[in-house]
């Protein structure tokens, strides 16, 4: 529920932002601020209520974090303007956030040892139904009620996951309850959320343009001031928010590398592929909108597949398979032409929902699984963060080696890259498609270095 939940209101709100800037009287660029702070909060969040369930309880988290986005639903469904909404945007981040933290250790817990890969198939088939189902309901009822119906039908799923919640939320209590819970790190926590939102706004081109050249190099600076000091905190606290000792362990190690450089690929291939399918070949969006689907369609049929292989040989082998078949799909990039067939950027999709398919499950089971069972919601948090950290990241990357080799086969200096010049945007797409390949070497060969063939929890983390 929590999974399909997330998903639903992420991409359902995507489809409806031009809607939204005609209806609210602003413009696209103010209305993108309302997609861009609900990934704020979670992408700086995320780590921190992970650790809160850790310590005082992970229902009390999850179950808050769907009453907190059920009254987000209703408020942005009432919003009068574009301020408003991105506020409530906001909050409904925050709810998103303490949902995001809890949910895959929470059915890790709810399934017998070593079914652990099977319940975390379930999260990602629930996710990806979210975002599946999201763009195609939101364009129906905008086109047959009204915007604010896209949040007002949330609430009841969000009534239910509260109800859900509570129901089950005794027995998590009395398991806390039975131990002494530590210290809250709160100068950890704020160190930690400062950090996320000036590298989130870093990464953000629209933000970098805003805050201009001189005030971006001082955010810099002041971003590794504060990376060395959160450092030195974490090392010194009795019970910090990010315990550095987690990342000697190999595996959880090596699968958080490993799914950084996979989710920063894919974001690249996501923000290019729109323009090569829409401006260059000249198919509509709602053909675009068909290809698209390949992946998640693919994610979803082979989510439970993968799930039982992590937990009958362990996550190295599907979840190498789906760095190899993620791996397929940019090759294939190298070969796209301005005048390619359909058939060819489908294909890079379907094999993009295949490698997710077999790669997030094991991956993820492997984060949370080799970590002490009292820091599963730090490392389900840092699922999340590192998610949206790699979108952010594909999306600068992608822009930058796009530029660069724009310029170079345009044969002009400061160019801007445009569909407009076909040849030259088609060849820079295909360098950074050669570029995210090489990544993806190292992300195989960090998917390998995990070791193992079996999940087990470290029984200390120091």
């Amino acid at each position: 529920m929590g999974q399909f939940l997330t998903g639903l209101a992420t991409r359902i709100f995507i489809v409806s932002l031009p809607t939204l800037a005609v209806a609210l009287q602003t413009d696209i660029l103010a209305i993108s601020w309302a997609l861009i702070v609900y990934q704020l909060a979670g992408i700086s969040l995320s780590v921190v209520f992970g650790r809160l369930g850790d310590m005082h309880g992970r229902h009390a988290i999850y179950g808050t974090g769907f009453a907190i986005m059920t009254v987000s639903f209703v408020l942005c469904g009432l919003a009068p303007n574009a301020f408003s909404l991105i506020l409530f945007r906001l909050i409904q981040g925050l709810g998103a956030a303490m949902i995001a933290s809890a949910t895959r250790v929470l059915a890790m817990e709810a399934v017998p040892a070593g079914a652990e890969g099977r319940a975390n198939s379930y999260m990602t088939m629930g996710f990806h139904s979210g975002l599946l189902v999201g763009p195609p309901l939101g364009g129906f009822i905008i086109d047959l009620f009204d915007w604010r119906w896209i949040f007002f039908l949330m609430v009841p799923l969000g009534v239910t996951g509260v109800a859900l919640t509570v129901l089950r939320a005794r027995a998590g209590r009395a398991r806390v309850a039975a131990g002494q819970a530590p210290s809250i790190d709160y100068l950890g926590a704020a160190l930690l959320v400062a950090l996320t939102v000036l590298l989130t706004l870093l990464l953000d081109r629209r933000s970098v343009e805003t805050l201009g050249a001189e005030r971006a190099g001082v955010a810099t600076l002041t971003f590794v001031a504060l990376v060395v000091g959160f450092v030195a905190h974490e090392r010194r606290a009795a019970s910090p928010v990010v315990n550095l000792a987690l990342f000697r362990i190999r595996m959880f190690t090596f699968s958080v590398v490993s799914l950084l450089l996979i989710a920063t690929t894919i974001s690249v291939m996501s923000f290019l592929m729109p323009f090569y399918i829409q401006d260059v070949l000249g198919f509509s969006p709602s053909f675009m909108g068909l290809i698209f689907l390949a992946a998640p369609v693919f994610t979803i049929a082979l989510a439970a597949v993968s799930g039982r292989l992590t937990d009958r040989i362990g996550p190295r082998i599907p979840a190498s398979i789906g760095v190899l078949a993620t791996m397929s799909a940019f090759a294939i990039g190298l070969f796209l032409r301005v005048d390619s067939h359909w058939i060819m950027p489908a294909l890079m999709m379907a094999l993009l929902g295949v490698g997710s398919g077999f790669f997030n499950t094991p991956n993820q089971t492997a984060i949370i699984g080799s970590v002490p069972r009292e820091y599963r919601g730090f490392a389900t948090g840092m699922v999340q963060t590192v998610f949206g950290i790699s979108a952010l990241l594909g999306i600068s990357l992608g822009g930058v080696l796009l530029t660069l080799a724009f310029r170079y086969y345009s044969g002009i200096a400061d160019a801007t890259p445009s569909a407009g010049q076909p040849q030259a945007f088609v060849a820079s797409m295909n360098v950074a498609y050669l570029a995210c390949l090489a990544l993806m070497a190292f992300a195989f060969f960090a998917s390998f270095l995990r070791g193992g063939t079996k999940i087990e929890a470290a029984a200390s983390a120091t």
